[in-house]
């Protein structure tokens, strides 16, 4: 009997921690040597699914400088159709500077990084970002994103910044590329 009662605790034990750790490593991303963590999950208005964006440990939604984004868009089911709409959309606004489109269309997959000018407390930057496109397992589509923020002052800071991102982009993209996209947490998370 003692042994039944001690199998059955270490079962559910191994069951506790079992849920703690698949429901920790949904909240924490590794990437690019960096560690990401969830701090907003949100179902969104538009797509009608939910967004989670992961901030290294001192950022947050508000104030980053790197953050990975994991998107499910439920009622969009061709990323190769989305993507191109994305590019026409980057090419068409003037803040906006198109690198590189790439898809696969046997995959059915595809991938973008531009470059967005924007201001935070006065302090101009670029917005780096690379997104992949792909279709999810059993509904719709997910999207990954990689974004950083270069803030510079003048226009050496530009060049340097223009200089790093070209030597960055195909490195930074094929790393996209690769990577599986995470799971998508459905809970709702602000900090």
């Amino acid at each position: 009997m003692q042994k039944l009662i001690l199998l059955t605790l270490i079962v559910i034990f191994t069951g506790v921690l079992i849920t703690f750790f698949s429901s920790a490593k949904a909240e924490e991303i590794h990437f690019n040597n960096n560690i990401f963590i969830l701090k907003y999950s949100d179902l969104s208005n538009l797509t009608k699914g939910y967004e989670n964006e992961y901030f290294l440990q001192n950022e947050t939604k508000n104030n980053w400088n790197k953050m990975v984004g994991i998107y499910y868009y439920p009622e969009i089911s061709n990323p190769l159709k989305f993507a191109d709409n994305e590019c026409k959309d980057i090419e068409s606004n003037d803040i906006n500077v198109l690198l590189k489109f790439i898809e696969n269309k046997q995959a059915d997959k595809a991938a973008l990084s531009y470059l967005q000018n924007g201001s935070d407390n006065g302090k101009k930057y670029f917005e780096y970002n690379i997104f992949k496109y792909e279709k999810h397992p059993e509904k719709g589509m997910m999207a990954l994103r990689y974004a950083i923020r270069y803030f510079f002052s003048d226009d050496d800071g530009i060049k340097a910044l223009a200089k790093k991102v070209k030597e960055e982009n195909d490195e930074y993209l094929q790393k996209i590329i690769e990577s599986p996209i995470p799971p998508i947490v459905e809970k709702h998370i602000d900090e």
